[in-house]
């Protein structure tokens, strides 16, 4: 006891008998607060940090981890929808930090579009986790009362010198109070999750690129490219938190199954996504996708549907994924198409 309350008490004892702190790297990197990227756990906040570059544009970075519960790496390449969940985490992030929307405001998706280069190289997995840099100009910005209302994202990023990718995207800023009018009933976050459907089976795991059963979004139907989507109100990545609708992110990820699924059996990444949200998809009735080839474009045009009412719509371009050849364009004629 003598000797704990004498380190304790005496720097200079700490010092003599343990060398003191050490000296802090060059560096020292953090990821951004939780709270400003809307997410619960620590693990999945992606951005590191940001800066203004002008009146309406900053650069942001990220880090991607070498391996993701759901968003995992495949043939040494990072999954492309680490790109979408990254851009996904600036609208938040520049929201509360560069416009000042107060905390407990909702973001409201429009659209979103994004594409990575499948050849360049920014998706190669390697050794450490993938540090990016997003260059981010901000338009067609609405103010209302003096707070943001809306606003639209172009980005382009790089990694390690290498182009990564481009993404647009445009959301809508409202007050709790406005949304709680907007959504009505809806709007009790406990209630909604109480009342969600049963979440049924998911067809097999390797059919939409995943190893883990409870990562599936889609349910088998009798009808050919109709899926069920299966709402886990208790998946710990795609329901981070309460919320009171399916989250877009959940949305996104189903067009990405759906495409990986008509785009089979070989192995694909969804290189390209445009996607528009129209409804908000809830929780207490079933959500129907449906998938469906592109006459000569190559890409899968998915849909998401409840009753009887059109949610939301994305085209999805997809690259065959394969052990030899990580990555092989689906929309350039020099490769073959998936």
């Amino acid at each position: 006891m003598e000797i704990e309350y004498a380190q304790h008490a005496s720097s200079t004892a700490l010092r003599a008998a343990f060398g003191g702190p050490a000296e802090p790297p060059a560096t020292v990197t953090t990821t951004v607060p939780r709270e400003y990227v809307h997410k619960a756990a620590l693990a999945e906040v992606l951005l590191t940090g940001w800066y203004r570059t002008g009146e309406d544009a900053f650069t942001v970075t990220a880090q991607w981890p070498r391996a993701h519960s759901v968003l995992r790496s495949r043939h040494g390449v990072h999954d492309p929808m680490l790109f979408a969940e990254t851009v996904r985490q600036v609208f938040p992030l520049l929201s509360h930090a560069a416009y000042t929307v107060p905390f407990g405001h909702h973001l409201i998706w429009e659209h979103f579009s994004y594409a990575v280069d499948p050849v360049a190289g920014g998706l190669r997995a390697g050794l450490r986790p993938a540090e990016i840099t997003l260059d981010i100009a901000c338009h067609d910005i609405v103010r209302r009362r003096g707070g943001l209302s809306a606003l639209s994202l172009r980005v382009e990023a790089h990694r390690d010198g290498f182009r990564l990718g481009s993404a647009e995207t445009r959301f809508t800023s409202h007050s709790p109070a406005v949304y709680n009018r907007l959504r009505g009933a809806y709007a009790d976050k406990e209630a909604a999750l109480a009342a969600a459907v049963p979440v049924p089976p998911p067809i097999p795991a390797h059919r939409v690129g995943h190893k883990l059963r409870e990562n599936v979004v889609l349910a088998a139907t009798r009808t050919p490219r109709r899926w069920q989507l299966r709402v886990d109100t208790y998946h710990p990545v795609l329901f981070d938190h309460p919320v009171d609708h399916v989250p877009g992110a959940v949305l996104l990820e189903a067009a990405r199954q759906a495409a990986h699924v008509v785009a089979g059996p070989v192995p694909t990444v969804a290189t390209a996504m445009e996607t528009r949200f129209t409804r908000f998809a809830e929780l207490d009735s079933p959500c129907w996708v449906d998938a469906e080839p592109e006459a000569d474009t190559g890409r899968v045009r998915v849909t998401v549907h409840q009753n009887g009412q059109e949610l939301f719509t994305a085209s999805v371009t997809t690259t065959r994924l394969t052990a030899d050849a990580p990555l092989v364009s689906a929309t350039r004629p020099a490769y073959a198409r998936s």
